[in-house]
């Protein structure tokens, strides 16, 4: 399992095993932690790092990192270099959760009212991301920190501290378009990773607060 530290932390991406351990500590000699925020992967078994966190909404370039063969590297890795740029009538946003899909990169805005998304191909190079949809979730604290998709891609889940919501039935990549269902935990935490081990099964990872959180835990559904 891939994790990785927030913005002001260093640039290590870490390989736990299933305890919890560190196996891996490989440093990303190219790249500066400037808020990286969410993993994804490919077949392959390249893992990207995105680091496109924007508090202060005053970023307008983002980069994802691109390691090819994680497994294979020891101590260090150099990244391949992702860049992009929002779409031209799109204003600075802060993003924490992303995934790959058919060839792109999908990226999902973090905010207390309406949840964007762009997209970019999954390239080395500059690029400016297109405007795919948006939507407004449902509630308060409705900020969304990460998002997989399933191997089948008919099925995107988006995560938040006490929640996650499920969203099936779309059309294309239009993942807004279809059923959007909440599901609540009975757990509220800094909840900042989701993965998806099957269709009907996650893996959420939450940050340590003093004595709180730096946990690993599973939810079916």
């Amino acid at each position: 399992m891939w994790v990785i530290q927030d913005a002001g932390n260093n640039n290590h991406l870490y390989g736990l095993d299933i305890e919890g351990h560190i196996v891996k500590d490989i440093t990303i000699t190219n790249a500066e932690n400037t808020d990286w925020e969410d993993l994804t992967s490919d077949t392959e078994g390249t893992i990207y790092i995105g680091d496109f966190g924007n508090n202060t909404k005053k970023r307008t370039e983002f980069t994802i990192y691109k390691i090819p063969n994680a497994e294979r590297k020891s101590a260090s890795a150099e990244a391949e270099i992702i860049n992009f740029t929002l779409p031209k009538d799109m204003k600075s946003e802060d993003f924490e959760s992303f995934f790959l899909h058919d060839g792109f990169f999908y990226v999902f805005s973090k905010d207390s009212k309406t949840c964007e998304l762009i997209k970019l191909p999954n390239q080395a190079g500059q690029h400016v991301a297109s405007y795919v949809s948006k939507v407004k979730l449902k509630g308060k604290h409705v900020k969304v920190t990460s998002a997989d998709i399933s191997d089948d891609g008919s099925i995107v889940v988006l995560l938040n501290h006490n929640r996650l919501w499920k969203l099936t039935n779309f059309t294309g990549d239009n993942f807004f378009n279809g059923s959007i269902e909440e599901l609540k935990f009975e757990h509220d935490s800094q909840k900042e990773g989701i993965n998806l081990v099957n269709n009907h099964q996650v893996l959420i990872t939450d940050e340590r607060n003093k004595y709180d959180g730096g946990k690993i835990y599973s939810f079916k559904f």
